[in-house]
Protein backbone atom coordinates (compact mmCIF):
# COMPACT_ATOMS: atom_id res chain seq x y z
CA UNK A 1 0.00 0.00 0.00
CA UNK A 2 1.18 3.66 -0.46
CA UNK A 3 2.53 5.45 1.80
CA UNK A 4 -0.09 7.76 3.61
CA UNK A 5 0.73 10.45 5.89
CA UNK A 6 -2.23 9.80 8.30
CA UNK A 7 -1.67 13.09 10.42
CA UNK A 8 -1.57 15.04 7.41
CA UNK A 9 -4.71 13.89 5.56
CA UNK A 10 -7.14 16.74 4.26
CA UNK A 11 -10.74 16.30 4.48
CA UNK A 12 -11.49 15.32 0.55
CA UNK A 13 -11.85 12.73 -1.77
CA UNK A 14 -9.08 9.66 -1.53
CA UNK A 15 -9.07 6.74 -3.70
CA UNK A 16 -9.88 3.34 -1.95
CA UNK A 17 -10.41 -0.37 -2.91
CA UNK A 18 -14.25 -0.71 -3.42
CA UNK A 19 -17.60 0.57 -2.95
CA UNK A 20 -20.68 -0.93 -2.81
CA UNK A 21 -23.93 -0.60 -4.98
CA UNK A 22 -27.77 -1.06 -4.99
CA UNK A 23 -30.37 -0.88 -7.39
CA UNK A 24 -34.28 0.15 -6.94
CA UNK A 25 -35.87 -1.65 -9.82
CA UNK A 26 -39.56 -2.94 -10.17
CA UNK A 27 -40.93 -1.66 -6.64
CA UNK A 28 -37.71 -4.10 -4.97
CA UNK A 29 -34.07 -3.36 -4.02
CA UNK A 30 -31.40 -6.11 -5.97
CA UNK A 31 -29.30 -7.40 -4.38
CA UNK A 32 -25.91 -6.08 -2.99
CA UNK A 33 -23.19 -5.28 -5.92
CA UNK A 34 -19.32 -4.82 -5.37
CA UNK A 35 -17.41 -2.44 -7.30
CA UNK A 36 -13.70 -1.39 -7.59
CA UNK A 37 -15.06 1.48 -10.33
CA UNK A 38 -15.01 5.46 -9.30
CA UNK A 39 -17.65 5.88 -11.81
CA UNK A 40 -21.20 5.12 -12.39
CA UNK A 41 -23.15 4.81 -15.33
CA UNK A 42 -26.95 6.69 -15.81
CA UNK A 43 -29.44 7.42 -17.98
CA UNK A 44 -29.06 11.04 -19.96
CA UNK A 45 -32.53 11.27 -18.37
CA UNK A 46 -32.08 10.19 -14.98
CA UNK A 47 -33.97 12.47 -12.28
CA UNK A 48 -30.16 13.28 -10.12
CA UNK A 49 -29.69 15.11 -13.45
CA UNK A 50 -32.41 16.95 -13.77
CA UNK A 51 -34.98 17.35 -10.98
CA UNK A 52 -32.02 16.97 -7.99
CA UNK A 53 -33.69 13.77 -6.56
CA UNK A 54 -30.16 13.33 -4.64
CA UNK A 55 -29.55 12.68 -0.84
CA UNK A 56 -26.49 11.93 1.08
CA UNK A 57 -25.19 11.20 4.15
CA UNK A 58 -21.54 10.99 6.23
CA UNK A 59 -19.86 8.94 8.78
CA UNK A 60 -17.02 8.23 10.84
CA UNK A 61 -15.37 4.94 11.38
CA UNK A 62 -12.87 4.75 13.59
CA UNK A 63 -10.22 2.28 14.79
CA UNK A 64 -9.33 2.89 18.59
CA UNK A 65 -6.34 2.15 20.80
CA UNK A 66 -7.67 -1.54 21.67
CA UNK A 67 -7.39 -2.26 17.76
CA UNK A 68 -10.90 -2.09 17.59
CA UNK A 69 -13.17 -0.78 14.98
CA UNK A 70 -16.17 1.23 15.72
CA UNK A 71 -18.89 2.87 13.69
CA UNK A 72 -20.70 5.71 15.34
CA UNK A 73 -24.16 6.07 15.17
CA UNK A 74 -24.72 4.41 12.30
CA UNK A 75 -28.37 4.29 12.43
CA UNK A 76 -29.15 7.47 13.14
CA UNK A 77 -27.40 7.90 9.78
CA UNK A 78 -30.00 5.18 8.25
CA UNK A 79 -33.29 6.86 9.44
CA UNK A 80 -32.22 10.27 8.32
CA UNK A 81 -31.28 9.21 4.84
CA UNK A 82 -34.95 7.58 4.96
CA UNK A 83 -36.38 10.80 5.35
CA UNK A 84 -34.27 12.77 3.22
CA UNK A 85 -35.39 9.85 0.49
CA UNK A 86 -39.20 10.37 1.89
CA UNK A 87 -39.01 14.15 1.51
CA UNK A 88 -37.71 14.11 -2.00
CA UNK A 89 -39.46 11.25 -2.75
CA UNK A 90 -37.19 8.72 -3.32
CA UNK A 91 -37.30 4.61 -2.60
CA UNK A 92 -35.73 4.57 0.79
CA UNK A 93 -32.45 2.15 1.48
CA UNK A 94 -34.30 -0.44 4.22
CA UNK A 95 -32.21 -0.01 7.69
CA UNK A 96 -30.92 -3.98 7.16
CA UNK A 97 -29.71 -3.05 3.66
CA UNK A 98 -27.94 0.24 5.33
CA UNK A 99 -26.06 -2.21 7.51
CA UNK A 100 -25.40 -4.93 4.90
CA UNK A 101 -23.65 -2.28 2.96
CA UNK A 102 -21.87 -0.63 5.22
CA UNK A 103 -20.62 -3.40 6.93
CA UNK A 104 -19.16 -4.22 3.48
CA UNK A 105 -17.56 -1.24 2.31
CA UNK A 106 -15.55 -0.82 5.62
CA UNK A 107 -14.33 -4.30 5.43
CA UNK A 108 -13.16 -4.50 2.19
CA UNK A 109 -11.16 -1.33 2.93
CA UNK A 110 -10.52 -2.38 6.01
CA UNK A 111 -6.19 -1.14 5.08
CA UNK A 112 -7.48 2.70 4.79
CA UNK A 113 -8.93 3.23 8.52
CA UNK A 114 -5.85 5.40 9.99
CA UNK A 115 -4.21 4.17 13.05
CA UNK A 116 -5.54 5.92 16.25
CA UNK A 117 -4.76 9.34 17.71
CA UNK A 118 -4.01 11.04 14.86
CA UNK A 119 -7.55 12.93 14.04
CA UNK A 120 -8.21 11.09 11.44
CA UNK A 121 -11.23 8.36 10.57
CA UNK A 122 -12.24 6.09 7.57
CA UNK A 123 -15.05 8.62 6.57
CA UNK A 124 -18.19 6.57 4.66
CA UNK A 125 -20.57 8.71 1.88
CA UNK A 126 -23.60 6.72 1.45
CA UNK A 127 -25.81 8.21 -1.46
CA UNK A 128 -28.89 7.91 -3.21
CA UNK A 129 -29.99 8.94 -6.47
CA UNK A 130 -32.82 8.82 -8.85
CA UNK A 131 -31.11 7.05 -11.95
CA UNK A 132 -34.67 6.49 -13.61
CA UNK A 133 -35.45 8.81 -16.75
CA UNK A 134 -37.61 11.56 -16.59
CA UNK A 135 -38.62 14.33 -19.02
CA UNK A 136 -41.35 15.51 -17.41
CA UNK A 137 -41.01 17.38 -13.66
CA UNK A 138 -41.93 13.56 -11.48
CA UNK A 139 -40.20 10.90 -9.72
CA UNK A 140 -38.18 8.00 -10.93
CA UNK A 141 -39.22 4.69 -11.19
CA UNK A 142 -35.32 3.30 -10.27
CA UNK A 143 -32.53 4.84 -7.88
CA UNK A 144 -28.98 3.71 -6.82
CA UNK A 145 -28.23 3.34 -3.52
CA UNK A 146 -24.40 3.76 -3.11
CA UNK A 147 -21.56 3.95 -0.30
CA UNK A 148 -17.94 4.39 -0.86
CA UNK A 149 -15.26 4.90 1.62
CA UNK A 150 -12.05 7.16 2.26
CA UNK A 151 -9.93 8.19 4.99
CA UNK A 152 -9.83 12.03 5.90
CA UNK A 153 -8.48 14.53 8.06
CA UNK A 154 -10.23 17.74 9.97
CA UNK A 155 -12.64 19.14 8.11
CA UNK A 156 -11.49 22.85 8.47
CA UNK A 157 -7.40 23.05 8.20
CA UNK A 158 -7.26 24.74 11.71
CA UNK A 159 -8.18 21.16 13.53
CA UNK A 160 -9.83 21.73 16.72
CA UNK A 161 -8.69 25.45 17.00
CA UNK A 162 -10.92 28.95 16.78
CA UNK A 163 -11.94 30.02 13.42
CA UNK A 164 -13.76 32.76 12.00
CA UNK A 165 -17.35 32.84 10.72
CA UNK A 166 -19.47 35.55 8.52
CA UNK A 167 -23.10 35.80 8.79
CA UNK A 168 -24.42 36.48 5.61
CA UNK A 169 -27.82 37.91 4.82
CA UNK A 170 -27.96 38.03 1.59
CA UNK A 171 -28.19 34.82 0.43
CA UNK A 172 -30.81 31.90 1.90
CA UNK A 173 -29.97 28.49 2.25
CA UNK A 174 -33.46 27.22 2.35
CA UNK A 175 -36.74 28.07 2.34
CA UNK A 176 -39.46 27.66 5.57
CA UNK A 177 -41.11 25.00 4.05
CA UNK A 178 -38.68 23.69 1.66
CA UNK A 179 -35.79 21.31 2.44
CA UNK A 180 -33.42 22.72 5.10
CA UNK A 181 -34.57 19.70 7.54
CA UNK A 182 -32.99 16.90 4.87
CA UNK A 183 -29.85 16.91 3.51
CA UNK A 184 -30.19 16.63 -0.12
CA UNK A 185 -27.75 18.13 -2.54
CA UNK A 186 -29.93 21.51 -3.67
CA UNK A 187 -29.17 22.78 0.48
CA UNK A 188 -25.36 23.01 -0.24
CA UNK A 189 -25.63 24.17 -3.85
CA UNK A 190 -27.58 27.03 -2.61
CA UNK A 191 -24.34 27.48 -0.33
CA UNK A 192 -21.59 27.26 -2.32
CA UNK A 193 -21.78 31.10 -3.16
CA UNK A 194 -22.27 32.90 -0.30
CA UNK A 195 -19.74 29.93 1.11
CA UNK A 196 -16.92 31.08 -1.57
CA UNK A 197 -17.06 34.47 -1.13
CA UNK A 198 -16.65 34.20 2.83
CA UNK A 199 -13.42 32.44 2.26
CA UNK A 200 -11.87 35.03 0.06
CA UNK A 201 -12.80 37.19 2.19
CA UNK A 202 -10.71 35.49 5.47
CA UNK A 203 -13.55 33.67 7.12
CA UNK A 204 -13.55 29.62 7.22
CA UNK A 205 -17.27 29.35 7.04
CA UNK A 206 -20.63 31.29 6.91
CA UNK A 207 -23.57 31.17 9.59
CA UNK A 208 -26.93 31.62 7.92
CA UNK A 209 -29.92 33.44 9.32
CA UNK A 210 -33.46 32.62 9.10
CA UNK A 211 -34.92 32.82 5.43
CA UNK A 212 -38.36 34.18 6.84
CA UNK A 213 -37.81 37.16 8.99
CA UNK A 214 -34.10 36.88 9.03
CA UNK A 215 -33.30 37.76 12.49
CA UNK A 216 -32.85 34.12 13.87
CA UNK A 217 -29.67 31.95 14.03
CA UNK A 218 -30.27 29.32 11.32
CA UNK A 219 -27.03 27.37 10.45
CA UNK A 220 -23.69 27.04 9.09
CA UNK A 221 -23.27 26.18 5.29
CA UNK A 222 -21.84 22.24 6.60
CA UNK A 223 -22.90 22.23 10.46
CA UNK A 224 -25.20 23.47 13.36
CA UNK A 225 -24.34 26.22 15.56
CA UNK A 226 -24.51 26.16 19.51
CA UNK A 227 -23.48 28.40 22.20
CA UNK A 228 -22.56 28.40 25.77
CA UNK A 229 -23.76 30.60 28.56
CA UNK A 230 -22.81 29.69 31.54
CA UNK A 231 -24.37 26.32 32.62
CA UNK A 232 -26.54 26.22 29.29
CA UNK A 233 -25.81 24.75 25.92
CA UNK A 234 -28.16 26.57 23.61
CA UNK A 235 -28.65 25.45 19.88
CA UNK A 236 -30.89 26.83 17.49
CA UNK A 237 -34.41 25.01 16.52
CA UNK A 238 -35.91 25.74 13.55
CA UNK A 239 -37.28 23.72 10.57
CA UNK A 240 -34.87 24.45 7.99
CA UNK A 241 -31.83 23.57 10.25
CA UNK A 242 -30.38 19.78 9.20
CA UNK A 243 -31.24 17.46 12.42
CA UNK A 244 -27.39 16.53 13.31
CA UNK A 245 -26.36 13.46 14.68
CA UNK A 246 -23.39 15.36 16.21
CA UNK A 247 -25.58 18.25 17.94
CA UNK A 248 -27.71 15.47 18.92
CA UNK A 249 -25.13 13.39 20.95
CA UNK A 250 -23.87 16.79 21.89
CA UNK A 251 -26.85 17.72 24.06
CA UNK A 252 -26.75 14.09 25.54
CA UNK A 253 -23.02 14.69 26.51
CA UNK A 254 -23.99 18.26 28.19
CA UNK A 255 -27.04 17.29 29.77
CA UNK A 256 -24.98 14.08 31.41
CA UNK A 257 -22.45 16.30 32.32
CA UNK A 258 -24.91 18.62 34.48
CA UNK A 259 -25.09 21.43 32.03
CA UNK A 260 -28.93 22.79 31.31
CA UNK A 261 -29.86 21.93 27.50
CA UNK A 262 -32.22 24.61 25.09
CA UNK A 263 -33.02 23.74 21.60
CA UNK A 264 -34.79 27.29 20.50
CA UNK A 265 -35.21 30.38 18.55
CA UNK A 266 -31.77 32.38 18.65
CA UNK A 267 -31.49 35.62 18.15
CA UNK A 268 -28.65 36.92 16.38
CA UNK A 269 -28.35 39.34 19.41
CA UNK A 270 -28.06 36.90 21.63
CA UNK A 271 -24.37 36.16 20.06
CA UNK A 272 -22.94 39.09 22.43
CA UNK A 273 -24.20 37.04 25.87
CA UNK A 274 -22.00 33.82 24.64
CA UNK A 275 -19.18 32.65 26.68
CA UNK A 276 -18.16 30.08 23.71
CA UNK A 277 -19.71 29.38 20.50
CA UNK A 278 -19.08 26.56 18.14
CA UNK A 279 -20.30 24.47 14.79
CA UNK A 280 -20.69 20.86 15.17
CA UNK A 281 -21.14 17.90 12.53
CA UNK A 282 -20.26 14.49 11.43
CA UNK A 283 -16.96 16.00 9.66
CA UNK A 284 -15.79 18.85 12.13
CA UNK A 285 -17.19 17.33 14.93
CA UNK A 286 -16.52 20.82 16.85
CA UNK A 287 -14.96 23.58 15.31
CA UNK A 288 -15.35 26.65 17.99
CA UNK A 289 -15.43 29.71 16.86
CA UNK A 290 -13.43 32.95 17.97
CA UNK A 291 -15.37 35.70 16.01
CA UNK A 292 -18.00 36.19 14.38
CA UNK A 293 -18.70 38.66 11.83
CA UNK A 294 -22.01 40.29 10.38
CA UNK A 295 -21.32 40.99 6.95
CA UNK A 296 -23.91 43.64 6.43
CA UNK A 297 -23.69 45.43 9.80
CA UNK A 298 -20.16 45.25 10.30
CA UNK A 299 -20.56 44.37 13.99
CA UNK A 300 -18.15 42.17 15.53
CA UNK A 301 -18.57 38.81 18.37
CA UNK A 302 -15.54 37.71 19.75
CA UNK A 303 -15.02 34.66 21.84
CA UNK A 304 -12.54 32.54 24.65
CA UNK A 305 -9.57 32.28 25.03
CA UNK A 306 -6.09 33.29 23.68
CA UNK A 307 -7.16 31.74 20.58
CA UNK A 308 -7.76 28.31 22.26
CA UNK A 309 -11.15 26.48 22.55
CA UNK A 310 -13.19 27.19 25.20
CA UNK A 311 -12.88 25.05 28.47
CA UNK A 312 -16.78 22.97 27.62
CA UNK A 313 -16.15 23.07 24.09
CA UNK A 314 -13.11 21.32 24.71
CA UNK A 315 -15.06 18.95 26.97
CA UNK A 316 -17.62 18.16 24.92
CA UNK A 317 -15.12 17.20 21.90
CA UNK A 318 -12.62 15.52 23.68
CA UNK A 319 -15.54 13.26 25.33
CA UNK A 320 -17.28 12.71 22.39
CA UNK A 321 -14.01 12.01 20.46
CA UNK A 322 -13.03 9.72 23.58
CA UNK A 323 -16.35 7.44 22.97
CA UNK A 324 -15.67 7.10 19.07
CA UNK A 325 -12.05 6.48 19.60
CA UNK A 326 -13.33 3.51 22.41
CA UNK A 327 -11.24 5.50 25.20
CA UNK A 328 -14.11 6.79 27.13
CA UNK A 329 -16.63 4.05 28.21
CA UNK A 330 -19.83 4.24 25.77
CA UNK A 331 -22.38 4.50 28.35
CA UNK A 332 -25.17 5.47 25.93
CA UNK A 333 -24.37 2.48 23.44
CA UNK A 334 -23.65 4.77 20.45
CA UNK A 335 -20.94 2.62 18.95
CA UNK A 336 -20.86 -0.68 16.31
CA UNK A 337 -17.88 -2.38 17.10
CA UNK A 338 -17.15 -4.10 13.97
CA UNK A 339 -15.53 -7.98 14.23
Amino acid sequence: MENIDWGKLPFGYFKTDYNVRCYYRNGAWGTVEISSSETINIHIAATCLHYGQEAFEGMKVFRGKDGKIRVFRWEENAKRMQRSCDGIMMAQPPLELFKEMMLKVIKLNERFIPPPGLGAALYLRPLTIGTGPQVGVKPAEEYMFMIFAGPVGPYFKEGFNPVNVQIVRDYDRTAPHGTGHIKVGGNYAASLRPADRAKKEGFSTVLFVDSKENKYIDEAGPANFFGIRGNTYITPDSKTILPSITNMSLRALAEDMGMKVEQRHVLVEELEGFDEVGACGTAAVISPIKKIVDRQTGKEYTYCCNGTAGPISTKLFKTLKGIQEGEIEDKFGWNMIIE
